[in-house]
């Protein structure tokens, strides 16, 4: 239970907060916690989702975080806490990899990493694919690259695609087309 809290950062991406807590046995103590509004990321599939072997649209993006490019399902950022989390998903498929989507369906929703920040993201994914023009941000560097499903599992398999998000979404998509 937060007792108080205080806001230590403001950012563009976001807050850093410390927070005084109630733990579960009565003790309290300070927690740094990293306020974000969330985020959604979807697995946009360019062929028929019922095939065998259905083509994704993977993201090849330059992360500073990370020190090069990650292979990534598009993904970003709530406009705030009450966004919809499938407008964000959708605006992102057609902000990055240019698309829009006849159909969206929901995975899952994941907390990042709930030690130390808010965040939750919102797994989606995406088909009935229409070509649009991107509209990057500036600080955004992707390459669209079409994939099958299988190449995908392999890359994963292999340590290539280590990105969480992606790895999750395409794990969980891949279950949702096996389990059907």
């Amino acid at each position: 239970m937060q007792l108080t809290s205080r806001r230590i950062y403001t950012g563009r991406v976001i807050n850093l907060d410390v927070d005084q807590v109630r733990f579960p046995d009565g003790s309290s103590g300070e927690l740094e916690i990293i306020r974000h509004p969330g985020a959604a990321a979807v697995v946009p599939v360019a062929s028929d989702l019922s095939s065998a072997d259905p083509s994704l649209l993977m993201i090849r993006q330059y992360r500073y975080a990370t020190g090069g490019e990650l292979w990534e399902i598009p993904a970003g950022r709530l406009a705030n806490p009450a966004e919809d989390p499938e407008a964000c998903a959708r605006r992102e498929l057609q902000e990055e990899v240019g698309v829009t989507a006849g159909k969206v369906q929901k995975l899952t929703t994941l907390w990042t990493t709930p030690g130390f920040t808010d965040e939750a993201i919102h797994l989606f994914v995406a088909t009935d694919l229409t070509a649009t023009a991107p509209q990057r941000e500036a600080d955004e560097f992707i390459d669209v690259v079409p994939k099958t499903l299988s190449e995908v599992l392999e890359m994963i398999g292999r340590g290539e695609v280590c990105d969480a998000k992606t790895v999750v979404g395409i794990l969980y998509m891949a279950g949702y087309i096996m389990g059907r």
